[in-house]
This record gives C-alpha cells, sequence and structure tokens, in this order.
C-alpha cells in the first residue's frame, strides 16, 4: 500500500546542526592524543565515516586535522614521559622489606612501547627509527666509481696482444 511519501530524511536537512562545533570539538580531541574512533563512540557524535567525509569536503578542516593529529602525536609522547617517571607499585613481603612489583614495572613498559611503536608508524621522519637512505633531500647520494681494477685489466690486455699472445 503506497501512500506516496518518500522515505528518509529529506534533501537539505543535515543531522548534525551542530557541525561546526563538532568540528571544532574533534581538532581539540585530537590535539590531546585522543583518537578519532573514541571520539566518535560519544554520545551524539557521527561515525567515523562521516568525518572523513566531511574532511574531504573541506580542506580548512582537513588541514587542522593534520596539525591537531601532530601535535596530539606530541601529547602522547609527552604521556610517555610521564609513565616512564612514574614512581612503580610498591608492594612490601613479609618482613616488611620494600619492593618495586614486577608486574607493574612490565605493565608500564608495555605501555610506554605501544605508544612508541603507534607514533613511529603514524609519524615515521619525527619518531621513527632514524635511517639514511641514499637520495634523500638531507642525505643526497654521493656516486664514487674508480676504475683502477678495470685499467689494470685493460692494460694486460694490451700488452698480451702487442707480445702475440693469444687473448
Amino acid at each position: 500500500m503506497a501512500t506516496g511519501k518518500k522515505i528518509g530524511r529529506p534533501k537539505g536537512i543535515s543531522p548534525y546542526p551542530n557541525k561546526a562545533q563538532i568540528k571544532t570539538d574533534l581538532v581539540a580531541w585530537l590535539a590531546q592524543g585522543k583518537t578519532l574512533r573514541e571520539f566518535c563512540r560519544q554520545k551524539g557524535m557521527p561515525h567515523n565515516t562521516v568525518l572523513y567525509d566531511w574532511e574531504q569536503e573541506d580542506a580548512d578542516f582537513a588541514q587542522r586535522i593534520v596539525r591537531a593529529r601532530d601535535i596530539g602525536h606530541d601529547a602522547i609522547a609527552d604521556e610517555c614521559e610521564a609513565l616512564a617517571d612514574m614512581e612503580p607499585l610498591a608492594v612490601f613481603d613479609e618482613a616488611g622489606n620494600k619492593r618495586h612489583d614486577a608486574g607493574s614495572i612490565a605493565w608500564r613498559k608495555l605501555q610506554i612501547e605501544t605508544r612508541l611503536k603507534l607514533l613511529a608508524k603514524w609519524n615515521p621522519r619525527k619518531y621513527g627509527d632514524k635511517t639514511v637512505l641514499a637520495g634523500d633531500p638531507e642525505a643526497p647520494l654521493n656516486i664514487a666509481v674508480d676504475f683502477g681494477p678495470f685499467e689494470l685489466m685493460l692494460s694486460n690486455i694490451e700488452l698480451l696482444r702487442h707480445d702475440g699472445q693469444p687473448s
């Protein structure tokens, strides 16, 4: 039974009337080192694919996201330093001697290593292992060719030909 009405949201009406505020909030969120997926899991926030579409449509928003992520990477690096500087969990044995819990230390180490590995993947130029590749602008390729051994071989061939020896 058709009623003649179209199904769905009428064209031109946005499900996110506060789109500009969401964009501003997202940029601030990313600058704190938090993830896009965490942001989207909040009540009333759009799905991450919607945000990717907004980023594709708006070049200024895309640049703001790039800058916010770079700042967020620095925030994550600062968090790693804070984790490393924290006092490990102290435990006491039966005699009352204080020692540090090995599990706590291992857990903290895992937290730091995970963040550092992610930073190296997300921003390899800044946080990755330093590798020098030939031809990089910072390390241009210098080619040096030494024909010394070949010149010696050629001169020996010429001597053999001159002496009448078979070559």
